[in-house]
């Protein structure tokens, strides 16, 4: 599957904003937004008018950047959201919010979204007592997230809930730092998210 390999620092300076893709880096003095606070490229330093329509586009690519999928999976998670009730905005965000690689980070079992997506990959958790290794799947309310048996004694995993266990958990998810067990009470409502993301403007790009 394709995935973007490039200078990930170089998306958030193109949303003019973190979008906290590398981990303990994006809290240090080393942060490209930081150091140099404008879009990447030759005309970067320009300043643009920007359109409805750019606005709209800027707002999905700061919310695909942010959990790090890809446009047709977005695409599907849009129209997913759109056949639930309630706000197709809101649904979207919860959908995105349910994948497996986002609740591993937001339990502090990484220090990024693309590191927790790795991890999945590779094995390290459990779901509901069955190996889970493909971070789009989605989490219901109830479902038990586990570090696996034999990853517990790993020095990376030991180092990487060391780093990021004590960052706060969101209220829709229970985590318990001792035993490696995380709980999911309820999927998140639009409060309980934490990202800096218009959805309403991604509704209407796609309402176009």
């Amino acid at each position: 599957m394709a995935r973007y390999t490039g200078a990930v620092c170089k998306l958030c300076r193109r949303e003019g904003q973190k979008l906290f893709l590398k981990g303990e880096r994006c809290y240090s003095d080393k942060c490209a937004i930081a150091r140099r606070a404008y879009a990447p490229g030759q005309h970067g330093q320009d300043r643009k008018k920007v359109s409805e329509y750019g606005l709209q586009l800027r707002a999905k690519q700061k919310a695909k950047r942010f959990y790090g999928v890809l446009e047709s999976q977005f695409a599907t998670y849009f129209d997913m959201a759109t056949r639930q009730n309630g706000m197709a905005g809101e649904n979207l965000l919860r959908i995105l919010e349910s994948r497996i690689d986002n609740v591993v980070y937001r339990l502090g079992w990484a220090s990024s979204r693309a590191e927790a997506r790795q991890l999945v990959r590779h094995g390290h958790y459990t779901l509901n007592g069955h190996k889970a290794n493909i971070p789009s799947i989605l989490l219901k309310a109830g479902d038990v997230l586990t570090v696996a048996e034999g990853s517990r004694t790993s020095e990376k995993m030991k180092a990487v809930v060391e780093a990021n266990g004590s960052r706060p958990v969101p209220k829709w998810l229970e985590a318990n730092q001792e035993t490696l067990v995380g709980k999911v009470v309820s999927l998140p409502n639009r409060d309980d998210i934490d990202l800096d993301v218009e959805e309403h403007l991604i509704v209407e790009l796609y309402s176009k």
